[in-house]
């Protein structure tokens, strides 16, 4: 009378016949006789994952610790050496990937182990794929997850760099202050240019006026000197200020000597302060 177990789909049942391997049971309702044939066990089909962390030294001598995941899937044409050739598939394959990462961390310096972490992954799934495919165990993927150096290191790194960050921040704030500085004093010379250009500017069109009060002056009036023409505009233009000084809101008490009987006097200052 026969024996009927299934097979998940996910599995492959191993057949033993009076305790030799006879065949592989698959998926489903499977029927065998009992007293003669035996299940063994069941091979999984799906690809597994198994996560190693492993230390470490570099050759600038930091100790790290780095995670390594592996993934993996047993191939179908070696199905039995999978399931008859090792006791415990994941602790081999641990141990090749403890090997490989101490023989490949010891050649780089820190800084490199993080630049290098692909080429690291691609030597580690070489090295595996040739030893494991031995076995019946086709490595699908090798990844290099996590690289942590000693707390003491990551904070000596982390001050290098916060340092090094604050060199360039310092360093492009000072050429931002010189860059104002030149700015600032290209804008001053501009604006003394500007100021002496409206001065002169200033100075030669009272010097036209005057030139042209001159000439209408002595026009109208034949026996006037330029002497003459000068101390009558200037007196003028001194009653004019005085004018502008009394007339102001917000001056404040001048108080200059004057008086009518030292208009010569006054003339002379004027005529020294112009000339």
């Amino acid at each position: 009378m026969g024996c009927c177990y299934t097979v998940a789909s996910d599995k492959v049942g191993v057949v033993e016949k009076f305790g030799k391997f006879s065949h592989f049971g698959p998926p489903g309702l499977n029927c065998i006789l009992p007293g003669i044939y035996y299940i063994a066990g069941e091979i999984s089909n799906r690809v597994q994952q198994l996560d190693v962390k492993c230390e470490s030294k570099t050759h600038d001598d930091v100790f790290v610790h780095v995670g390594v995941t592996i993934q993996y899937a047993i191939l179908q044409e070696k199905m039995y050496q999978a399931f008859y050739r090792l006791e415990n598939p994941r602790e081999q394959i641990n141990a090749y990937v403890y090997d490989v990462v101490r023989a490949e961390i010891p050649k780089l310096k820190l800084d490199d182990v993080f630049t290098c972490k692909e080429e690291i992954a691609v030597n580690l799934k070489k090295d595996l794929d040739h030893k494991m495919t031995e076995y019946g165990y086709n490595i699908i993927q090798t990844l290099i997850t996590d690289i942590e150096p000693n707390q003491r290191v990551r904070h000596a790194m982390n001050e290098i760099n916060a340092h090094a960050r604050l060199l360039k921040a310092t360093e492009q704030k000072a050429e931002a202050d010189k860059m104002l500085v030149i700015k600032r004093a290209t804008a001053d010379a501009e604006s003394m240019r500007l100021a002496g250009e409206g001065v002169a500017r200033q100075r030669q069109a009272i010097i036209d006026g005057l030139k042209g009060s001159v000439t209408s002056f002595q026009e109208a009036i034949k026996d006037s000197t330029s002497t003459d023409v000068m101390e009558l505009v200037l007196i003028t233009q001194y009653f004019d200020t005085l004018k502008e000084v009394g007339a102001a809101t917000q001056n404040r008490t001048v108080f200059m000597p004057h008086a009518p009987s030292n208009l010569d006097e006054i003339m002379r200052q004027i005529k020294g302060g112009f000339m």
